[in-house]
């Protein structure tokens, strides 16, 4: 009993003075404390190789706009005075605009999630208030900085967007600034950027209409320099697809029939092929007079113009498998005449439309004209240029898919050749290559047997 009350009143004891010590710890929130920002000058002299940091907006400022994101170092001669707090009264409405637009650009472009929408939210409620000039003049610059990253573009590219289907038709006087800063997106490396280019392209066309676009892109379609005219061919192609084919048919006819310069006539063929890759199967409707405007640029005294006209016919003939066999069928015979006089480069584009017009013809038109072509390109077996060995390889099959061709296949020495010309080693270190002759053989094996094939793969 007294072990039980000595060890009562020493627990007593103990729980008294913890007590007596003891002050329960505050708890925090995370939202108690603000995070603190280091200001720091980064000195690019001192340090070339540095990686560009964000620089917080109190450097070298004395008046500060608390609301504002940090600035790169590369932007900052952009937005600096953005950055600086004055006293609006003084300046002038034309200044008012274009501060208060650089600061919602610099939300947007770098601020979080939640400020970069209410400033779009705002920018996009505002459009008109600032007016395309002020707009325009602020964005384009930031578009065409070779420091932006592929996520401010595409935040970038969404803001122009949505100031083109605010502002409507009011965007025409500054259609030509647009599409020389936008244009070269068609030809980028990376696929969302062309796609984000071809979005703005057709808004704008269908804000700033047909005729405002054409004389936008009217100096470039002469152009002696040859990308600045596939550019633009391009460009045509994305408006004929916001607009409609057959508002632009008069316009390609009359490009394409230029007497003034080859170059012209180069553009409009492009654009003609561009649209078939673009729009594929939707070319149907329009293939004939398509097919009209193309078809005596097969027989033009430009070398160059005979070879875009042949490679715009192979891909109609491509958009439109497999059918308009009708329409591209008057076309075989001038490919078939150029494809025994011509070579090299011009002898490939030739070849290739001459495959293409074959998969869709008639199978009794197909097999007359087939022969001739297979003759030609077992000729070409031998040739050392890559590109050519894949669209005769290609034109083989296009070629033996025909049924009377392909049951007449053992009657000639379509495979021998074949087998001796393409059955290498080196062949496999080109994956396409390697691809284009394992489907060649196989479509052989299919027409001749498979003994046949397994007997030439022993030898070879």
């Amino acid at each position: 009993m007294s072990n039980s009350s000595e060890s009562e009143s020493r627990h007593r004891r103990r729980s008294e003075s913890y007590s007596s010590d003891y002050s329960p710890r505050p708890r925090r929130s995370r939202w108690d404390e603000k995070p603190t920002v280091v200001s720091t000058l980064i000195d690019t002299n001192e340090k070339p190789d540095a990686t560009p940091a964000l620089i917080s907006n109190d450097i070298g400022i004395q008046n500060k706009i608390e609301s504002l994101p940090d600035v790169k170092p590369g932007e900052r001669a952009f937005f600096e005075d953005a950055l600086i707090q004055r006293d609006e009264s003084e300046l002038s409405s034309e200044e008012r605009k274009k501060i208060q637009l650089k600061r919602l650009l610099l939300r947007i472009k770098n601020g979080t999630p939640a400020m970069r929408k209410q400033a779009l939210r705002q920018l996009t409620e505002r459009t008109k208030e600032f007016g395309a000039e002020v707009l325009f003049e602020q964005i384009l610059p930031l578009l065409m900085s070779i420091t932006l990253e592929q996520q401010e573009r595409h935040i970038l590219v969404k803001v122009v967007n949505r100031i083109i289907f605010k502002l409507d038709s009011l965007v025409r006087p500054f259609t030509a600034k647009l599409l020389v800063v936008i244009t070269p997106l068609l030809d980028d490396a990376d696929f969302i950027a062309r796609v984000e280019g071809r979005e703005i392209i057709s808004n704008l066309a269908k804000a700033a209409g047909l005729q405002t676009m054409i004389a936008a892109m009217r100096p470039d379609i002469d152009s002696p320099e040859e990308s600045i005219r596939n550019t633009t061919a391009r460009a045509f192609s994305v408006v004929a697809a916001a607009i409609g084919i057959p508002s632009l048919l008069p316009f390609l006819k009359a490009v394409c029939g230029s007497k003034k310069s080859w170059y012209a006539r180069h553009t409009g063929l492009k654009c003609i092929q561009q649209i078939a890759i673009l729009m594929g199967c939707s070319v149907l409707p329009h293939l004939s007079a398509l097919v009209a405007i193309v078809f005596p640029r097969l027989n033009d005294i430009e070398a160059n113009i005979t070879k875009f006209a042949a490679l715009a016919i192979a891909a109609l003939a491509e958009a439109s498998y497999p059918y308009g066999g009708d329409v591209l069928e008057q076309t075989l015979e001038p490919i078939i005449e150029g494809c025994k006089r011509m070579r090299g480069r011009l002898l490939a584009s030739y070849i290739k439309a001459a495959g293409q017009v074959i998969s869709v013809v008639d199978e009794e038109i197909a097999a007359k004209y087939g022969w001739e072509i297979i003759r030609v390109v077992v000729r070409e077996f031998k040739t050392s240029d890559e590109e050519m060995k894949k669209i005769v390889l290609k034109v083989i099959r296009q070629c033996l898919n025909v049924e009377i061709i392909g049951k007449e296949t053992s009657k000639n020495n379509i495979a021998e050749r074949f087998f001796e010309s393409f059955w290498h080693r080196r062949n496999s270190v080109d994956k396409k290559l390697s691809k284009e002759v394992i489907e060649t053989a196989l479509l052989l094996s299919q027409k001749m047997g498979a003994k046949y094939i397994f007997r030439k793969n022993c030898c070879f």
